[in-house]
C-alpha cells in the first residue's frame, strides 16, 4: 500500500504529468456539465407545447442554441486547458490585435453566415418544419445553424447543406398549388365547369388536401381554353398532392368522355 502512495506521489512530483492529469480532470467535468445542459434542453425542447407557429420557432431556437453551445464548448475547453497547462490566458488575448484583422479578412464568409443565421431567426425568414426552394429544388428545413442551413429534399430525401449568407437565394415554399386543367373547345363552357367541379370534390376527398377550389378560366389558346383549380396542402405534400390531382383529372376525362386536347398545326398548300 505504501509502494502505491509513494508511486501516486512520485508521478504528480512530475509536472507534465500532473499537468495531464489535471486537463483530463478538466475535460471529464465539461463534457459532463455539456451532458447535464443537453439533457435540460431535451426535457425542454420535449415539454414546448404551444401553437404550431411558435412551436416551430421555438424549436428553430433550441436547434441553434445547441449549434452555438458546441463552439462555446470547444472554445472555453481550449481556453481551460491552456490556464491548466501555464498558459497565461490575459497574455494570448493580448497578442491577438494584428492576427485578428489577418483572421478576420480569411473568415469573412465564416461571419456572414454567422450574421445571416442570427438574421433567419430575428426577421422569421423560415423556421425549422418549413419547406422553401433553393435553386428550384424544393426541401424541408432540419437544421438552422450558425453557419448553415439544412434542408432534405422532397424528390429523393438528399441533405442539402446551404451557407446562410444565401439567404436571399432561399424561398419559404406556401400551401397553394395552381393547375391548369385543359379542355378542347368542342367541349361546352357549361359542361367543362361541371367536370371541373367533379375533380374539385374528387380532389378534396384526399387526406392530404386541406382544400381545393375552381377559380375561374385562366387562358384561352388556339386549341383549348384552360380552366384554373386552387389546391390547398401543407407544403411538404405538394409534390404528391399534385400528382394525385393530374390522375384525378385524367380519370375523370376518361369518365365524361373529355378528350386530352393537343395542340393543332394547320398546313395551307396552294
Amino acid at each position: 500500500m505504501n509502494e502505491i502512495i509513494e508511486n501516486i506521489k512520485k508521478f504528480f512530483a512530475n509536472e507534465m504529468n500532473a499537468r495531464i492529469f489535471n486537463s483530463i480532470i478538466a475535460v471529464i467535468i465539461c463534457l459532463a456539465i455539456y451532458k447535464v445542459i443537453l439533457l435540460v434542453l431535451k426535457k425542454i425542447e420535449k415539454g414546448y407545447k404551444d401553437s404550431e407557429k411558435e412551436s416551430k420557432r421555438g424549436n428553430t431556437y433550441f436547434r441553434l442554441f445547441k449549434s452555438t453551445l458546441r463552439y462555446v464548448f470547444f472554445i472555453g475547453v481550449v481556453l481551460l486547458l491552456l490556464q491548466v497547462n501555464g498558459v497565461d490566458i490575459s497574455s494570448v488575448f493580448a497578442g491577438l490585435g494584428i492576427v485578428s484583422v489577418i483572421v478576420g479578412l480569411a473568415i469573412q464568409d465564416w461571419l456572414k453566415d454567422i450574421i445571416r443565421g442570427s438574421s433567419i431567426l430575428s426577421d422569421g425568414y423560415f423556421a425549422v418544419g418549413d419547406v422553401v426552394n433553393y435553386n428550384g429544388q424544393e426541401g424541408e428545413v432540419i437544421v438552422i445553424g450558425l453557419k448553415t442551413t439544412k434542408i432534405k429534399l422532397l424528390k429523393n430525401q438528399n441533405i442539402v447543406s446551404i451557407a446562410n449568407r444565401k439567404i436571399e437565394e432561399i424561398e419559404k415554399v406556401s400551401k397553394e398549388i395552381y393547375i391548369n386543367v385543359p379542355i378542347s373547345y368542342t367541349v361546352s363552357v357549361e359542361k367543362a365547369e361541371k367536370v371541373i367541379q367533379t375533380i374539385v370534390d374528387e380532389v378534396k376527398t384526399n387526406d392530404d388536401v386541406i382544400n381545393c377550389k375552381y377559380l375561374a378560366v385562366n387562358e384561352i389558346t388556339t386549341s383549348m381554353a384552360n380552366y384554373f383549380i386552387n389546391v390547398t396542402c401543407e407544403p411538404k405534400n405538394k409534390l404528391q398532392v399534385r400528382r394525385d390531382a393530374l390522375r384525378t383529372i385524367l380519370t375523370q376525362f376518361e369518365k365524361y368522355d373529355i378528350p386530352v386536347p393537343f395542340t393543332q398545326i394547320d398546313v395551307h398548300q396552294k
